[in-house]
């Protein structure tokens, strides 16, 4: 099943997607809600697909981000896409980059602004200090229950599903930022920089770890993507190595990093204001949003 959250007529629903429109779950005042309630959700959530007693066409609803992340974390996984970056940083610096040998022994990760997520079709807004904006193609999931010292082999049973994440990124105050060897910060954080959805797939509609097609596309031009299953830490090794010692929740979204060529920076773009980005993963849809630049 495919699960979201909108707003339709001032009020707030979760809704499970259907081949004609959207199908409110109103046994469940939010996502988490319905997370938390486990089989239960599901099961109501089925209930109301066959029910169908009320269907929402999409044309009539705001698309909210399908949940507001407990907790959110970003990873950096895939290979291609750290090679191609540090390529082009280097014709952008004239420094050398090479990728550090724990990058390949552990999942890396940071934690970035859970309060800044944005829904499809929502407009992003140019932060004031940034030059160089760019799009990041990620697989996200959310975290169905309660867990410690997950172990790796055990990860996707705390998988409640899968999302599209768009971690929009100012490259030039990134760059700047990490020669500090803290951050990324002001690279990531700023209000729309973080969107989801716009839906949440299930975990029971995919096998893991998980292969799903991946593509980005700015005003219909496609400019890269690839595959999940190219992912060097699966989602059980991130699981493992970040529940370690440390308790995770229901609620919590941790994106893959962004796929090979699934950023402007690796292919030698960037965006421009009034962009229309398409971020598009196999089966759970397309996440589609502008950005906007305020020039007064």
């Amino acid at each position: 099943m495919r699960l979201g959250t909108v707003e339709h007529q001032g009020r707030v629903r979760v809704v499970v997607a259907s081949d004609d429109g959207l199908i409110p779950i109103d046994a469940f005042a939010d996502m988490l809600a319905l997370i938390e309630a486990d089989q239960r959700g599901l099961d109501e959530t089925s209930a109301a697909l066959q029910a169908r007693a009320e269907v929402l066409a999409m044309d009539q609803v705001t698309f909210l981000p399908p949940i507001m992340p407990v907790q959110y974390r970003d990873c950096l996984v895939f290979e291609t896409h750290l090679k191609n970056s540090f390529a082009a940083a280097e014709r952008m610096t004239g420094r050398t980059y090479e990728i550090p040998p724990v990058w390949y022994n552990q999942p890396i990760y940071y934690k970035g602004n859970r309060m800044s997520f944005v829904g499809h079709e929502a407009d992003v807004l140019w932060p004031d200090y940034a030059n160089f904006l760019d799009i990041e193609l990620e697989l996200a999931i959310v975290l169905g229950k309660k867990g410690k010292n997950i172990r790796a082999e055990d990860g996707t049973d705390y998988i409640f599903g899968y999302t599209i994440l768009n971690d929009v990124s100012a490259r030039d105050a990134q760059m700047v930022e990490m020669a500090g060897q803290l951050g990324p910060a002001k690279g990531k954080d700023f209000d729309t920089g973080n969107i989801l959805g716009p839906f949440i797939l299930t975990a029971d509609e995919v096998a893991h770890p998980v292969a799903l097609d991946m593509e980005a596309r700015i005003n219909g031009e496609r400019w890269g993507g690839g595959n999940s299953g190219q992912m060097h830490h699966d989602f059980g090794a991130i699981l493992a190595h970040i529940s370690a010692s440390e308790t995770l929740y229901p609620g919590e979204v941790i994106g893959s990093g962004t796929v090979g060529t699934g950023c402007g920076l690796e292919i030698g773009k960037q965006l421009q204001p009034g962009d229309r980005f398409e971020l598009e993963i196999e089966k759970i849809g397309i996440l589609a949003n502008r950005i906007i630049k305020d020039t007064a």
